[in-house]
């Protein structure tokens, strides 16, 4: 599987919407796409007035209007639209789009509408033929019962992709995961017969530019009917008095990036569906849907998938601050145990090194050392004597004597390669204001093979 790569963001004119290619494609601005997807219709209203000043070149086929549509007050579409968005305009629409079902005169069928405030001022109306919604109260207390049960991050990746696949009805759901340095890995999968598994998969960092993790932490769901859709433009492309585009983060109906469309056909995607995972005010994750053909998803059923996507990153919080908690609960305990040390022997190492287990297993590490001028204690797997002087004093001269942390000590610094198998982590804490006394914590080697969905080198 071929996939485009995005060079990592350089101080550079980013390019417009629809130009960039794989040497730029990090930097274009996909927020002002200047266009929607065929599926609906938009229009750009002035405020208090609510006229039309813009509006997507299908606005007046869609709605079956003749004649212009631009100049029209929304009160002369007929039906209740002015008043259902006359009456959410007191709300933070800058933030959150607001959801309304509507009717105008022109259409036998009922609406579903989408309004938000872009930062440039005016309203956003985006609006979809509505559809008759299953009744998904009893399957939505089911899933929000099933991700509370989740004892476990697998079990609640699980617990998800049956739920999405059970409401969204695509041939594939994961669940990806972001780790430190925004590398992506499928961490659980549900698909339909047939298809190649993509669990345990893992993904460069730069499939996903910054731009677009932006967006994802704005717009918690984004959709994209067919692959092949051709994008309706705005009409005119700058409302009166901007200068640019209208910015659609928040639009549900965003036209996609043409290279983010050529990624989905080079997965062999047609449709898709995503939901963001915001985890303590950080993108998590993503839960991912994709379909082999066309697929329209009713904007109900898509506004349940990011209630539950809300629902299911609370549980991330839950069980991520439970194994938070009880390791503050085990250094706790042994904060205890280093006063009565003090108090009773008048030496807190005692606390450490008489049972040292407990020490290495709040930290999930193999070794332990104290080195100190007057001596050093060591307990489980750790380097010689000369070489923890030695990390002493290269420690010295890192971040200012302050606590430090690495995963791969080797990578920092070559000359600790030799250090390799048993020690690749460390994590040392300075003892005082003394040079090259440290409680340093290790962790060994540890190898495990990783799947790429793509050559993380390009």
């Amino acid at each position: 599987m071929t996939l485009p790569r995005c060079e990592p963001l350089l101080p550079a004119v980013p390019p417009r919407f629809g130009e960039a290619d794989l040497t730029n494609c990090g930097r274009e601005k996909i927020h002002l796409a200047g266009s929607i997807q065929p599926h609906g219709a938009l229009l750009v209203v002035t405020e208090p007035e609510l006229v039309i000043v813009q509006a997507s070149a299908n606005a007046a086929a869609f709605l079956r209007l003749w004649g212009p549509i631009l100049g029209l007050p929304l009160s002369a579409l007929g039906g209740n639209l002015a008043a259902r968005v006359r009456s959410r305009l007191a709300e933070p629409l800058d933030t959150l789009p607001v959801a309304v079902r509507c009717e105008v005169a022109s259409l036998d069928v009922a609406l579903d509408g989408s309004l938000h405030r872009p930062p440039g001022g005016g309203l956003i109306v985006e609006l979809e033929l509505a559809t008759p919604s299953p009744d998904l109260r009893a399957f939505v207390q089911d899933a929000l019962q099933a991700i509370s049960r989740a004892l476990s991050l697998t079990a609640l990746g699980d617990a998800t992709v049956r739920i999405f696949k059970d409401l969204a009805g695509y041939d594939r759901v994961m669940v990806y995961q972001f780790d430190e340095e925004g590398h992506g890995t499928v961490i659980a999968e549900a698909r339909q017969p047939g298809h190649a598994p993509y669990l345990g998969n893992r993904y460069p960092a730069a499939d996903i530019p910054q731009i677009a993790r932006r967006l994802y932490e704005r717009s918690r769901l984004r959709f994209l009917r067919d692959v092949d859709d051709r994008p309706v433009p705005l009409e005119p492309a700058l409302a009166p008095s901007q200068s640019t585009p209208p910015d659609m983060s928040l639009c549900c109906l965003r036209g996609m990036s043409p290279i983010h469309i050529q990624y989905l056909r080079n997965m062999g995607v047609r449709a898709s569906l995503s939901t963001s995972l915001m985890v303590n005010g950080r993108l998590w994750g993503l839960v991912l849907c994709h379909h082999d053909s066309p697929r329209l998803v009713q904007y109900p059923i898509r506004v349940v998938c990011a209630l539950l996507a809300e629902a299911i990153a609370t549980r991330i919080t839950a069980l991520e601050g439970f194994a938070q908690s009880q390791a503050e609960l085990t250094v706790r305990l042994l904060g205890e145990r280093m006063i009565r040390a003090v108090s009773t022997e008048g030496a807190w190492e005692r606390a450490l090194f008489d049972q040292p287990q407990d020490v290495l297993k709040a930290l999930r590490a193999s070794g332990l050392a104290l080195v100190r001028d007057e001596g050093v204690l060591t307990a489980g797997e750790v380097p010689d004597v000369p070489e923890l002087r030695t990390l002493g004093t290269w420690l010295d001269r890192q971040a200012g004597r302050s606590l430090y942390a690495t995963h791969a000590l080797a990578q920092q610094e070559p000359r600790f390669a030799d250090l390799l198998p048993a020690v690749a982590g460390v994590l040392a804490v300075p003892l005082c204001f003394t040079p090259g006394e440290y409680l340093l914590w290790f962790r060994p080697e540890r190898v495990r093979t990783l799947t790429w969905g793509g050559n993380p080198h390009e």
